[in-house]
């Protein structure tokens, strides 16, 4: 799945997976040493998350309904809580610096 600024199509990332079942929900990116560039985990429904049992640090962009960026949380180190972000609907785990072009009010799209 590929993730873009709906404004200028700049590509947020081009390997992004949705965790979709209980277990790739549950572990998320636990299991990882690390993120590629172009590589996101893509979490739905979502309104906050943790980075516990993480090795590495990574950015959380909180999206809407519509994939408006609500927040963006940079380089969220391991053993961290986001914000609880009551209007996200889902959040988008990417590489620290991965979400370094990103503002709130962007909007993505996917493809």
């Amino acid at each position: 799945m590929i993730f873009r600024r709906k404004s200028d199509g700049l590509v947020i990332a081009d390997k992004a997976e949705k965790a979709e079942t209980f277990r790739t929900r549950l572990l998320g990116l636990i299991p990882r040493k690390s993120l590629e560039p172009g590589e996101a985990l893509w979490l739905e429904p979502c309104t906050g998350i943790h980075t516990c049992f993480m090795s590495f640090p990574i950015d959380a962009v909180f999206l809407d309904r519509d994939l408006k960026v609500l927040r963006v949380e940079r380089a969220m180190r391991p053993w961290r809580l986001s914000a609880f972000v009551e209007d996200a609907r889902s959040v988008l785990e990417l590489p620290p610096g991965g979400a370094e072009a990103l503002a709130e009010g962007d909007v993505l799209e996917t493809a």
